[in-house]
């Protein structure tokens, strides 16, 4: 190792001074776009988490408000008919759920996934899995306050996801999940008596989850990270090449010119004058030679 570096060294010592130049700006584009684009990298991807989970947060919200309006305005209209035949639409999850999915017709939320992920549900679609029941009982500990996002894995494909805790925060509620004694007959009917009861006012029962691939996140990262990535490699190789051009004329020309100068006094001529061309450390060397 140390055999080669003493190499690379030697080589570098028998360039010339715009060479030198060259090689030393070229080292820093390389490394100035790596260090770039790691960091741009990091800043994009942390970026698109933050739209994404902000979109799915509102989403959140919007399904929060289907659920209210199903236990404020559909479930008291229907209440009466439950008795003779159970109806779905009157369940807030199902109408949260049944809305998310015509939500999803829009092609900007295709990739977006809604669950209401119970421990304990009535629907049999509602129950949650070892991953979403571990997030559930996090909110049932108080280990996690308000909301959790990350990545999970599931067949094979990586998924984001942010959760909320689901809370049974009316009454209301527990008519249908209170005990089977208390639930509408035609619910039992439909469901059986098993899941979807003992619940309390305050419990968390679950979690709301919407789920995004992450092939989605990466994509929009990428694109973004394309786009930012060209306009910052050619901003900063304008820079360098500017900054070899200046080097250039104002450093390797004027040294250049009085090596040359410098050849020719010690060939004897001493007409020769040594030209200034500026008031700076260049033009100061030009005088001391002359």
């Amino acid at each position: 190792m140390n055999i080669k570096n003493n190499h690379l060294f030697r080589f570098y010592d028998y360039l010339r001074l715009g060479q030198k130049l060259s090689v030393i700006l070229l080292l820093i584009f390389v490394v100035g776009s790596i260090v770039s684009g790691l960091a741009l990298s990091n800043l994009l991807n942390q970026n698109t988490q933050r739209e994404i989970t902000t979109q799915a947060l509102i989403l959140m919200d919007t399904m929060n408000s289907v659920r209210n309006y199903t236990s404020t305005q559909i479930q008291p209209e229907l209440e009466s008919r439950l008795e003779e035949e159970f109806l779905p639409q009157t369940v807030p999850a199902y109408s949260a759920t049944e809305v998310f999915e015509n939500f999803r017709e829009n092609k900007d939320y295709q990739q977006f996934f809604y669950k209401e992920a119970t421990l304990n549900p009535t629907n049999p679609r509602d129950k949650a899995d070892d991953f979403e029941a571990k997030i559930i009982e996090n909110f049932r500990s108080g280990q996690v306050a308000k909301s959790v996002e990350g990545f999970r894995k599931s067949n094979n494909q990586d998924i984001f996801y942010i959760a909320r805790p689901l809370q049974i925060k009316k009454s209301s509620c527990l008519v249908c999940h209170s005990t089977p004694e208390a639930a509408p007959a035609s619910m039992i009917k439909r469901y059986g008596s098993e899941g979807g009861f003992n619940w309390q006012l305050n419990e968390i029962i679950g979690s709301q989850i919407i789920f995004v691939p992450a092939s989605t996140v990466i994509e929009s990262t990428r694109r973004s990270f394309f786009l930012t990535m060209s306009i910052v490699l050619g901003i900063f190789a304008s820079v360098i090449l500017l900054i070899n051009y200046w080097l250039r004329k104002t450093v390797v020309k004027p040294v250049v010119k009085m090596t040359k100068i410098a050849e020719v006094v010690s060939q004897g001529d001493l007409e020769v004058e040594f030209i200034k061309s500026s008031n700076d450390e260049i033009g100061e060397l030009a005088d001391s030679f002359s």
